[in-house]
């Protein structure tokens, strides 16, 4: 039996055709967005986190891939059945370092999508918004009422 963590989150969520925005860039490209992660705050050295964008507006003119270098806070705060989990670092494009604060929201009923409140890379990227993802495909750890 493994060790239960007391707060984080496992993504693995996709949404296709998603409109998003670049720092330095008017308005929004358009493109499909892959979380990853798998992030406990009594394990944060081991800890991952990813965004992957593909651009199929401009292909490949603005695609990138994120990866967390550094998790250096993780928060879960109960609303109402729902858990929402905020997790901040740094993290990589390319050779280029940015720090970063994604918000995950796992939404109990099986008819509510989850959702990804938010993703900034401060500097360079924000996905413009909430982004609803499948039911299930993020879920959030140590939320439990007490």
């Amino acid at each position: 039996m493994g060790v239960i963590c007391p707060c984080g989150v496992i993504v693995n969520a996709t949404k296709q055709r998603e409109n998003v925005k670049f720092d330095g860039v008017r308005g929004t490209i358009t493109g499909n967005l892959t979380y990853l992660a798998d992030v406990c705050v009594t394990t944060l050295a081991s800890s991952t986190l990813s965004l992957a964008f593909d651009d199929t507006e401009t292909p490949n003119q603005f695609s990138f891939l994120f990866t967390a270098n550094a998790i250096t806070s993780v928060t879960c705060v109960r609303e109402g059945q729902n858990c929402v989990v905020t997790v901040k670092g740094t993290g990589t494009i390319g050779m280029q370092e940015f720090s970063f604060e994604a918000t995950f929201r796992d939404q109990v009923a099986q008819a509510a999508n989850d959702i990804v409140q938010s993703f900034v890379i401060n500097g360079f990227f924000n996905q413009n918004g909430a982004v609803p993802v499948a039911q299930g495909s993020i879920v959030a750890l140590g939320c439990q009422t007490l």
